[in-house]
């Protein structure tokens, strides 16, 4: 697992979790919110606009990536996933997209759609008046 470097770092809060566990939930800071300035990660600008549309809202107008952990009972196992997860999330920005191969219709493709369109036009020619002759 890669590190996250400390100056990239803003704050490390620690909150109270939610869910089950009685009395440790209610007085035990357990959750961890995790707050990561981006700019300071040194990412290239397309592992940037690629981590902008991941972290969706999760990422800040000031540039700076929260990342809540509470699905632990443990303070050290909800950082640990925090930071699991914020190198996940580094690592699949960087990966780059595949590019798309063009591909053309088939014949076979290209005979479906000419007899539907055939199909299609003696359907509205036989719209028009009847003529009995």
């Amino acid at each position: 697992m890669a590190e996250i470097p400390d100056e990239a770092i803003v704050e490390e809060k620690f909150l109270a979790s939610t869910g089950p566990g009685g009395q440790n939930v209610n007085k035990v800071a357990t959750a961890v919110q995790l707050r990561i300035d981006v700019f300071k990660l040194g990412l290239a600008s397309y592992a940037y606009q690629k981590l902008k549309t991941l972290a969706g809202t999760k990422l800040t107008a000031g540039g700076e990536l929260v990342i809540t952990a509470r699905k632990f009972r443990t303070q050290e196992a909800n950082r640990a996933d925090a930071r699991e997860r914020v190198v996940e999330l580094i690592a699949k920005a960087h990966e780059r997209d595949a590019k798309r191969i063009k591909t053309k219709p088939s014949k076979a493709a290209k005979a479906r759609r000419v007899d539907e369109k055939k199909g299609r036009s003696a359907v509205k020619a036989g719209r028009g008046k009847v003529r009995f002759d």
